[in-house]
């Protein structure tokens, strides 16, 4: 059993990557020996290749992600696309190089929580299988409340730990209009504070866009 966290998300696209590569630093910083992992990708390996970067590029590529379908929707259909399929054991047997000469690994998952990464195989079952602590990440934009909680609550209804929230700013929010109750920077900043005060004590952080560094800080591997 490795000894890290999983990524993952309320739904695709809502800064997954910029999260786990936020937190592969800030472990890499503090003399952790960090492995990365990203079970499946469609489309292409770019953000394992981030998280490979922000790791030192520790092993090789292909052993971060080793399985790649060329079109970019749902690993089983962009598989099926292909003419094949994804091999459902290498998901969990992908992460063995990485329990090895590491003290911590992240792995990032593919969509939301519920996702499926393979046939009959969500990142859910992968992060139970994996025994692995969720860092659960949605788009800092309206309605981020709701779709939280909800990936939340359904995830300790599947026994699954979680050990922290962020919201990614998947664009750039200006923040000189704070004080417009309606404005993205506001709505962001006034759901990440909901959201703390309704999940208390588990962390709640903020990663502004293209930003290093989640604010405020924790530290989610022990």
């Amino acid at each position: 059993m490795a000894r890290g966290i999983f990524v993952t998300g309320t739904d695709t696209d809502v800064g997954k990557t910029a999260v786990a590569v936020a937190l592969v630093r800030r472990l890499v910083a503090a003399g952790v020996r960090v492995g990365v992992y990203k079970p499946v990708a469609t489309g292409n390996a770019a953000d394992a290749a981030a998280l490979w970067e922000a790791a030192g590029r520790p092993l090789t590529l292909d052993q971060v992600c080793p399985q790649v379908f060329p079109a970019a929707i749902s690993p089983p259909r962009s598989a099926a696309a292909a003419g094949t399929e994804v091999d459902a054991a290498l998901l969990s047997r992908g992460l063995e190089p990485w329990t090895r000469g590491f003290d911590a690994v992240v792995v990032e998952g593919a969509g939301g929580l519920f996702s499926p990464l393979a046939d009959g195989v969500s990142n859910a079952d992968l992060a139970g299988m994996l025994g692995l602590p969720l860092v659960v990440v949605d788009a800092a934009r309206l309605g981020a409340i709701g779709r939280t909680l909800a990936t939340v609550t359904a995830a300790r209804a599947r026994g699954l730990a979680v050990a922290a929230v962020v919201l990614s700013q998947t664009t750039w929010l200006d923040e000189k209009a704070h004080a417009d109750p309606a404005s993205p920077w506001r709505i962001a900043h006034d759901s990440r504070a909901d959201l703390a005060a309704a999940l208390a004590p588990l962390p709640v952080g903020m990663l502004a866009h293209r930003a290093g560094a989640i604010e405020p800080p924790f530290d989610v591997v022990r």
